[in-house]
């Protein structure tokens, strides 16, 4: 049987082997899956190009129609004598932006001193504030609207309720938190108070008095007091009784339906 034979390498002196035979055959692999991945690429970039081409000479498709199609908007109108603010920003009116005293809790029939309606911010200072001068100018700067609603229950019942509305949510916050800070301390209410039944948390807080103010020739007065906040409107309620005693129950009743208002 013959055999193959093998001729040597010759090789210059010094020369050393190659590693192995298998160097070219790689080399070669690796050029041919270049090639082909380049035609790949190539492919991938021309049927893009392809798609815009076809896609751009194509009509554009229609969007579907508006479920509505004309949108209700008032139509537009000279200004004569019954234009308004309102009238003006119909597009922008919120329902809180409504004559604030709409929203003062009806003045129960048969009671003494009535009064419910839009106040000036002198008139609500002179009588909500200890310093009058001091608290205008901070009601000035901060609130848009006042409304209040007062009367007197068989001479020993005194309501009165304050809506402000201020100009921002924040100022409404301010207010607020405010109150619910300095009323423990003892020249007020002398407690923390409690969570206004049906408000959520933070948004409604009732107080009484820890002891009625006395003083010698006067009938001893108690007061309590409700807290409400809705968006840029706080209310405020305060229920005084000349012989020391609060119902609870009927503050809490009367910030119900206040806060319901709101």
């Amino acid at each position: 049987m013959e055999h193959e034979q093998t001729i040597p390498e010759t090789r210059k002196e010094g020369e050393t082997a190659p590693e192995s035979d298998t160097s070219v055959p790689r080399r070669r692999v690796g050029r041919t899956a270049l090639l082909i991945a380049g035609a790949a690429a190539l492919g991938v970039l021309a049927g893009t190009i392809t798609g815009y081409a076809v896609q751009y000479h194509r009509e554009p498709t229609p969007l579907p129609p508006l479920a509505q199609q004309k949108m209700a908007e008032p139509a537009p109108a000279a200004m004569n004598d019954a234009t308004s603010r309102r009238s003006i920003n119909a597009n922008r009116w919120h329902k809180a932006d409504d004559d604030l005293a709409k929203k003062l809790v009806d003045v129960p029939g048969g009671v003494q001193d009535s009064f419910s309606g839009p106040v000036s911010p002198d008139t609500f200072s002179a009588s909500y504030f200890l310093e009058p001068s001091e608290g205008v100018g901070s009601v000035v700067r901060h609130a848009k609207r006042l409304a209040t609603a007062r009367w007197a229950e068989d001479d020993r019942n005194f309501i009165e309720i304050n809506l402000i509305q201020f100009r921002d949510r924040l100022g409404a916050e301010d207010f607020y938190t405010d109150i619910v800070k300095y009323m423990p301390n003892k020249d007020f209410a002398g407690n923390t108070g409690k969570d206004l039944p049906g408000a959520p948390a933070d948004f409604g807080h009732m107080w009484i008095d820890s002891k009625a103010h006395e003083e010698p020739g006067y009938h001893p007065i108690r007061q309590g007091r409700a807290l409400i906040r809705r968006g840029d409107i706080v209310a405020s309620i305060e229920y005084t009784n000349n012989r020391g005693e609060i119902d609870e129950k009927t503050l809490a009743e009367l910030a119900k339906r206040q806060m319901e208002r709101l």
